[in-house]
């Protein structure tokens, strides 16, 4: 049996001025949704590429704290040079 589960939800005020809104009218006309639902999306993608930018900036520290053998640098591209396609 297949159930759908809908999470809760909490009303949240924002404000935005009267431009942003139209806008958002729009592109929600335009996809066949809402403007909530367009702001939820958001709301998702900030967060996303705020743990991508913290999970790139833990692997910048990690290479800080033992950066690659050189050695492993020039093969690896080397290796790349010579089986890459020619564009």
């Amino acid at each position: 049996m297949l159930y759908h589960m809908v999470m809760a939800r909490r009303e949240v005020l924002v404000q935005l001025d009267d431009e942003l809104i139209d806008r958002l009218a729009e592109v929600a006309a335009a996809e066949g949704t809402n403007r909530s639902e367009l702001l939820r999306r958001g709301a998702r993608a900030v967060i996303e590429a705020a743990e991508w930018a913290a999970a790139d900036a833990e692997l910048v520290e990690a290479y800080r704290r033992q950066p690659q053998d050189p050695v492993f640098v020039e093969s690896a591209r080397r290796l790349a040079a010579e089986t890459s396609q020619p564009w």
